[in-house]
């Protein structure tokens, strides 16, 4: 798990960039309000980061069974729905409480908000993809 963890953390860092850099182009870019803008940025997110992990964090784990297990809870659509039900609720729900407090009641910027809030559902979302969207069939 150690060696996994360290591809979710990689994989993760990228992810941050994307979303931070997305979260930008929407709200400074094209001038959507910071929660539309962040909602967009961690579609956009989420979906780089389903790719990187189903690719290379799990490797061949995440990739459809041969040990005769049912192919649909391995097909890549479940998966990427599984990965959406769970990290990207998570990160979604997280943002979404912290956004509005961080931003609106403490005047952080809207990318500083967005980082503080990744900070906060990672660790829970390493523990969703290991048990539930990525573990073997």
């Amino acid at each position: 798990m150690g060696v996994r963890f360290l591809r979710f953390n990689v994989v993760s860092a990228l992810g941050i960039g994307v979303r931070l850099l997305a979260a930008w182009a929407l709200v400074n870019g094209l001038g959507l309000h910071y929660l539309v803008g962040t909602t967009l940025a961690i579609e956009v997110s989420i979906l780089h980061n389903f790719f990187w992990h189903l690719h290379w964090t799990w490797g061949p784990s995440g990739a459809p069974a041969e040990s005769g297990a049912p192919a649909s809870t391995n097909h890549v659509f479940v998966r990427c729905m599984a990965f959406h039900a769970s990290n990207g609720l998570v990160t979604f729900l997280g943002a979404m409480v912290l956004m509005p407090f961080l931003v609106g009641s403490l005047g952080l910027h809207h990318l500083v908000a967005n980082f503080i809030a990744i900070c906060f559902t990672g660790l829970l979302n390493f523990f969703l993809g290991d048990r539930l969207v990525f573990r073997p069939a």
